[in-house]
């Protein structure tokens, strides 16, 4: 595993963003990115997970934080979707000789959906427990939370900031966007998500451009934790599969 792979990678506005880097296959052009989900980093498991078994499987990644989390620079109070998806980006930019695949976890897969659906970069797209109605998310979450004085889920090291909530009204929700994804697209989502509803995936499904899969694992939570975080992997892997260009 490298964090090396590409050099150091900025964002716009010239934040590092942390990476780890791990091979694939010699010849493989498929780049895996992955990308997490709010008050998150890289190393949350089920990401780690996922690197592991597509590297198993000959698909190289590399999975990422953006700004302001993790050991990326930047300030955790300006993290909000269309930030992070300049920093998405700003990957595509370093890696631009790779055919790329983009996971995204939760909030990261909203993320997914703003840039897929400007940027053919994006060649497959993939969403986790993918949030979709970012207005609500937050109204539902943090509704009850001052900005500039309380924290996300009361976790010290992730300020509440108005920029959030102003940009996650904004955006307000992605589905409009599903028209405008023409890359193929696997969502999958557990049944028992009680941070993203299950609905959510169903529902930007209905509204995609082109080719769209949806998996549905029983009993798995948001974060695809226990064992569902290998059959969220093996799902991922094998939908990769079937769309190898090398084989």
């Amino acid at each position: 595993m490298s964090s090396n792979e590409f050099g150091v990678i900025r964002n716009a506005v010239g934040e590092r963003l942390d990476y780890s880097y791990q091979p694939g296959r010699d010849g493989a052009r498929e780049l895996v990115v992955i990308g997490h989900g709010v008050t998150a980093n890289k190393d949350r498991e089920w990401a780690v997970t996922l690197a592991s078994a597509l590297s198993m499987a000959g698909f190289a990644s590399l999975r990422f934080s953006f700004a302001g989390n993790g050991e990326s620079e930047g300030d955790f109070r300006d993290s909000c979707p269309t930030k992070e998806a300049r920093d998405l980006g700003a990957v595509l930019d370093a890696v631009e000789d790779r055919a790329v695949v983009y996971v995204g976890h939760s909030m990261g897969a909203a993320v997914g959906v703003l840039r897929a659906c400007e940027d053919d970069r994006i060649r497959l797209l993939v969403s986790l427990a993918g949030m979709v109605d970012t207005a609500d998310f937050a109204r539902r979450k943090f509704g009850d939370v001052e900005p500039g004085v309380g924290f996300m889920w009361d976790k010290p090291d992730c300020p509440l900031s108005q920029a959030f909530l102003d940009d996650m009204a904004e955006v307000g929700s992605v589905e409009p966007l599903a028209e405008a994804v023409h890359a193929p697209w696997l969502l999958v989502h557990g049944t028992e998500d009680t941070v993203v509803p299950f609905d959510e995936s169903l529902t930007i499904a209905n509204r995609a451009a082109g080719e769209v899969e949806v998996v549905e694992l029983e009993g798995a939570d948001h974060l695809f934790s226990g064992d569902a975080a290998q059959e969220m992997a093996e799902a991922v892997v094998d939908w990769l599969r079937e769309r190898r260009t090398v084989p």
